[in-house]
């Protein structure tokens, strides 16, 4: 056998033993997972939807996993410094993000210094729910549904202001939208969380927002908010009489769209750990009394693995560029 054959044969079974250990090394570090606590970062304050979905999930996985689930909540700056903890943490599957489509996909999009890549740094785990929301308005503002609110605005140019539980974050981008369509000059208020920005709607201090039917369905029934619309393609069981944005005639994208919360991981996590958590996740969000919790917030149960929900952030990356593009939302 020639030198060189010989040569490339050794270094192809050289390369191939060193493969093998890799494979073996790794599926034993798989195999014996988890072995310590899991820590489940949610980028937003307590009291919302995601933190509430958080620590709903966490209680049901902790017994399939048999090792704790701890919720630990990093708010601030649209869910950047949450998932930049996860981005930068090991890639060992003990530390997992709990967090929506603005900290996992569209914030690339608005921040030319994001400190993480979506794309790069965080492993998609599973799309647990998409979460279409409620538009509302504080008593105070004269109208009944989203037509009435469009034409509202425009005539109270500079005057009327929208909250957000972050800068690009769908209740953000649709109502940097609403503003730029309607040529309103609304004021966005971004908040830490979403309860602290259903209080200040609750108190006037803003007059309109996108939020979880989880947050105020409540005060809708009392009517302490007006719901006059639910984002996304279909209505919300929780919420059956409210007619969607689309049903009142407002088709464009921006309100048809819906966001999502989801699992991640630090990029690099082993693909076998990545495959055992989303197990867990979907025989958590198949349990009737989890399934019922999260349709009582409005949102929608996705049958999702690492595989799928790579594939749908492809899918909705350019109907989320459209939108900030067609919002003016300003980079930071």
């Amino acid at each position: 056998m020639p030198l060189h054959s010989l040569m490339t044969r050794r270094t192809w079974l050289g390369a191939a033993a060193l493969a093998a250990a890799a494979c073996t090394g790794t599926a034993a570090f798989a195999q014996a997972y988890p072995n310590k606590p899991i820590k489940i970062v949610v980028p937003f304050a307590a009291g919302g939807a995601t933190d509430v979905l958080a620590r709903v999930l966490a209680e049901k996985m902790t017994v399939g996993l048999g090792q704790p689930m701890v919720i630990d909540n990093k708010p601030g700056a649209a869910g950047i410094i949450g998932t930049d903890a996860v981005a930068k943490a090991a890639p060992d599957g003990y530390t997992l993000l709990l967090g929506l489509s603005n900290s996992m996909l569209t914030n690339q999009f608005l921040y030319t210094k994001l400190p993480y890549s979506p794309e790069r740094d965080i492993a998609p785990v599973y799309q647990i729910a998409i979460a279409p929301l409620v538009l509302v308005a504080h008593p105070s503002v004269p109208v009944s549904n989203g037509p009435e609110l469009l034409k509202h605005i425009a005539a109270n140019k500079g005057k009327v202001a929208y909250g957000s539980y972050g800068t690009g974050a769908y209740p953000h981008l649709a109502g940097a939208y609403m503003s730029q369509s309607q040529n309103a000059d609304m004021s966005h208020v971004a908040y830490r969380g979403e309860a602290p920005m259903v209080q200040d709607l609750l108190g006037g201090q803003i007059q309109i927002g996108f939020a979880s039917a989880l947050q105020v369905k409540a005060h809708i029934d009392a009517g302490k908010l007006k719901a006059l619309g639910v984002s996304g393609e279909r209505r919300m069981g929780t919420l059956p009489n409210v007619p969607t944005l689309a049903e009142q005639g407002l088709n464009d994208e921006a309100y048809r769209v819906a966001g999502w919360l989801a699992f991640g991981a630090p990029a690099g996590t082993p693909p076998a750990i990545l495959e055992r958590l989303a197990t867990e996740v979907r025989k958590a969000t198949e349990l009737p009394d989890v399934a019922q919790r999260i349709a009582a917030m409005g949102f929608d149960v996705q049958k999702s693995s690492p595989a799928l929900f790579a594939a749908a952030m492809v899918k909705e990356r350019p109907v989320w560029e459209r939108l900030i593009k067609a919002s003016g939302a300003t980079l930071d």
